[in-house]
């Protein structure tokens, strides 16, 4: 979704069709640079995915975009455009020998910081596609959602934050004490909190200022999660998929990097917090051990009097 304007604003007339797994499809159809959505069921096997490819090629793309070069797309490629023959092909790589050499020499080939959005922009670069700038305002969400969402928020003050506490690796997560305290130092501000149904520790950190908390953990879809980032005006998060979501829509807010190498976000309204200890990055999902004797310093020596400084510094007029 964040190359769609880049297509868009270089080629005006072009119909954008977009393969996306069926449980991943929500989110895409909120974007409306995207003129047909085509959902593929993992459950329909290789075999599935051969007939869609077959059913495809009658459409005659002249430009395909591979963005993840996994197993099923490079099949879906080869069938659709075998050996380049025809239309204009372009392959994200993964950069996995850079990877290795990162995570197991401590040799980074790889650009720092590596930006999410940047890494999918830049292959089209050969295509002439540089100027990705699109109207942040023009998502849509289905009308349940949006109601929801905002019944949901509808008892917040004029300032409030959105908090993402949750990562799936534990190594990734800010102490949940930071967070207590963050709030702590923000009396003037609501807060609500995004994450899963696992997510416990989300209770602890709405406990030190019920009046102002709203723990939305496990009680939001993940298209309603989007939803509520769509409208938040601050977001404060770690290197997850909601932070992605808060720069996609163009939202303020801090970016608290850890562990990981390929969170970084893209826009300008979002601040990064990062040590950068020679140790950073050591995961590429944060599903290692830390290797420090005080752990998890990379989080830790980021304190919440910084980013409740930056909150204040930076938050919307």
């Amino acid at each position: 979704m964040s190359v769609t304007g880049g297509f868009k604003n270089h080629y005006p007339n072009c119909e954008v069709h977009w393969i996306v797994r069926k449980d991943l499809a929500s989110l895409l159809k909120i974007d409306p640079r995207i003129d047909n959505l085509i959902e593929f069921d993992r459950e329909a096997g290789m075999g599935g995915l051969i007939k869609l490819a077959f059913q495809l090629k009658k459409e005659g793309y002249t430009h395909i975009y591979d963005a993840h070069s996994n197993i099923r797309s490079n099949v879906l490629k080869s069938i659709l455009s075998p050996l380049k023959l025809k239309a204009k092909v372009i392959t994200r790589t993964k950069a996995r020998l850079k990877r290795m050499l990162l995570f197991n020499f401590r040799i980074n080939l790889l650009p720092k910081p590596f930006r999410a959005f940047e890494s999918f922009r830049k292959p089209v670069e050969k295509w002439g596609i540089t100027n990705f700038y699109t109207d942040t305002n023009n998502w849509v969400f289905p009308k349940e959602t949006e109601e929801k969402c905002i019944e949901l928020l509808k008892d917040q003050s004029a300032k409030s934050i959105t908090l993402v506490p949750s990562a799936a690796w534990e190594l990734k997560r800010w102490p949940v004490e930071y967070w207590q305290k963050l709030i702590q130092l923000l009396p003037d501000f609501s807060f609500n909190i995004l994450a899963g149904p696992q997510d416990d520790f989300c209770e602890d950190i709405a406990k030190v200022a019920p009046d102002r908390v709203l723990n939305l953990a496990g009680k939001t879809s993940l298209l309603e999660s989007f939803c509520v980032t769509a409208h938040s005006k601050y977001v404060v998060s770690g290197d997850t998929g909601f932070l992605h979501a808060a720069d996609l829509f163009n939202i303020s807010g801090c970016a608290i990097i850890g562990p990981t190498a390929f969170g970084y976000p893209t826009g300008e309204k979002m601040k990064i917090f990062e040590l950068g200890l020679p140790c950073q990055p050591c995961s590429k999902h944060g599903d290692t051990k830390c290797k420090l004797q005080e752990v998890k310093k990379c989080l830790v020596d980021i304190t919440p009097e910084q980013i409740a400084k930056q909150v204040l510094n930076s938050y919307p007029a």
